[in-house]
């Protein structure tokens, strides 16, 4: 196979729709450039919105952009776990909805440094294999604590009484690498929806869908670099 092409380069801002991969969303991105491609992190298939893709000679920026915080919007389901902690999972159990002082509580000990189990569904690599693949055999693991900062864990609206709340919208601001499923099961439930909404300087208002994508929209790698605050 000849070498990916160097040109055009640059950073789009993707809005990825639920359903597809991330993968599936660069390669997408590729077909249209014809250039060297890649990400900055990816989204789950069921999860929506801000996607970097890094195009031509721009993708060796790549680490200077991973690590950006992000933003989310998620409903989270409050009334069942599922053994993904989201929707493609299997309900795991039925659980009783908390009410607005016990919902607080949860989420009081949410905020700030948190360490909390990843996720059994996650691409992170047990003995040598991804864990979703133990997962998706059946094979139980016990798994790595991660360490993350949670900077704002807010209530938009909830669904169901004072005394008893079903879902709840959240909007969160996390360190790079933060699972917000994690943080779903923690509240003792499951991710209903996830919106990233933010990565760094870089918002949703500004991206394009997939479909719409076109090699003008492509961020100059001197511009992304200033913003994020790192010299060329």
């Amino acid at each position: 196979m000849p070498p990916r092409a160097l040109e055009p380069a640059g950073v789009a801002l993707v809005d990825k729709p639920a359903g597809p991969s991330s993968h599936a969303i660069v390669a997408q991105i590729r077909r249209v450039t014809g250039a060297r491609t890649g990400h900055a992190g990816t989204l789950d298939p069921f999860a929506t919105g801000l996607l970097l893709v890094l195009s031509g000679r721009t993708t060796k920026i790549a680490q200077c952009l991973v690590g950006l915080d992000k933003r989310y919007l998620t409903d989270v389901d409050l009334t069942s776990r599922t053994s993904t902690g989201d929707p493609e999972g299997a309900v795991v159990a039925r659980l009783d909805p908390p009410g607005e002082p016990e919902l607080e509580r949860r989420l009081a000990a949410l905020r700030g440094e948190i360490e909390l189990p990843i996720p059994a569904a996650s691409a992170v690599k047990i003995g040598g294999e991804r864990a979703y693949r133990l997962a998706r055999r059946g094979v139980e693991v016990e798994m790595p604590l991660r360490r993350s900062t949670v900077y704002a864990l807010d209530v938009i609206s909830y669904t169901g009484g004072p005394e008893a709340i079903a879902t709840v919208t959240l909007d969160l601001r996390v360190s790079s690498g933060t699972y917000v499923r994690a943080i779903a099961e923690a509240l003792g439930g499951h991710c209903r929806t996830l919106r990233r909404t933010e990565v760094g300087p870089f918002s949703v208002a500004d991206a394009v869908a997939p479909d719409a994508f076109e090699p003008a929209r492509l961020l100059p790698e001197a511009a992304v670099l200033e913003l994020v605050g790192v010299s060329a």
